[in-house]
């Protein structure tokens, strides 16, 4: 009798939700779906196809011709394993250390006895719409003698006051009785922050450190303008350099020739599925935690 009023009310709910008029809805989905995905498969596609084959048109859902040469186009460079590792320490450092220190500065923020709290907040909206210029910027960075070094990629954004507001509109929803409760029990503010706040605000850390390493990870533009080595190349800007090169002397790839499997159309669709297959196989990880913290750190009580 149990299972079958179990049944009847999962068959009751079934039908609800697979109601006649809900079908248009679930097609136009599906479609949305399909236009979402179809240019991710779309770039896989051209990542395994035929160079010359593959500009003749007519390849959408398959290769016509399949290859792997846009693949080792870029495999075989030495520098594409420099460039990685430089792009994997800059991501792992920038993202740890620019995640801890903006959520410390959040945490100050968020608590409303802090001296001259409201003209921090008025400054640091401020540097959110006004900056000081490229030209002044760069200056300022080659003064610092951080130009042609590892630490532009880590110092200059370790600081971020968007992320500051998320942090401290998150730690605004924890009871302040639990700060109060640890002072009176002897802790100080490092305690507090490190033993009580981080260890509940796991959603809106995982939330501020996607962002960071999704940012750091597709970076270039800093890599071109404040750097000359190869030996500091980051991932990004290789691929870019790669897809440049492809008319270049053969010694850029040693004794291998590909003729003509691969195009710089192909090879940007190999580049794409490299520097994205990191970061789509991270995502799923922290996709629960994600959201929550999207959510709890947007909203402030």
């Amino acid at each position: 009798m149990v299972k079958s009023l179990h049944y009847r009310r999962h068959l009751k709910a079934w039908n609800y939700r697979f109601r006649p008029g809900d079908i248009p809805i679930y097609i136009l989905f599906f479609l949305f779906a399909l236009l979402t995905i179809y240019p991710f498969w779309y770039v896989l596609v051209g990542s395994f196809s035929h160079g010359t084959d593959y500009l003749n048109g007519g390849v959408y859902f398959w290769p016509r011709q399949w290859t792997f040469r846009n693949y080792l186009y870029i495999l075989l460079d030495k520098r594409f394993y420099s460039s990685l590792g430089v792009t994997i320490a800059r991501t792992v450092l920038s993202t740890v250390l620019s995640t801890v220190f903006t959520a410390m500065v959040g945490y100050a923020m968020s608590i409303k006895s802090t001296p001259y709290r409201k003209t921090m907040y008025i400054i640091n909206i401020i540097t959110m719409f006004f900056g000081g210029g490229l030209i002044p910027y760069f200056i300022l960075l080659v003064n610092l003698g951080f130009y042609d070094n590892f630490l532009v990629y880590v110092i200059p954004g370790l600081y971020s006051t968007f992320n500051m507001i998320i942090f401290s509109n998150f730690f605004s929803r924890i009871s302040n009785d639990l700060r109060e409760s640890a002072l009176m029990d002897g802790a100080n503010e490092f305690t507090i922050i490190f033993k009580i706040y981080f260890p509940i605000s796991t959603p809106v850390f995982a939330t501020v450190m996607l962002w960071t390493a999704v940012g750091s990870w597709n970076a270039y533009y800093d890599t071109m303008l404040y750097t000359s080595s190869q030996n500091l190349w980051t991932l990004q800007y290789y691929l870019l350099t790669m897809i440049k090169q492809l008319n270049a002397p053969p010694e850029l790839m040693g004794n291998v020739d590909f003729g003509e499997e691969i195009t710089s159309t192909t090879v940007s669709d190999a580049a794409i599925v490299i520097s994205s297959v990191i970061i789509l196989a991270f995502y799923p990880l922290i996709l629960k935690a994600f959201k929550r913290g999207q959510t709890m750190g947007a909203l402030k009580e």
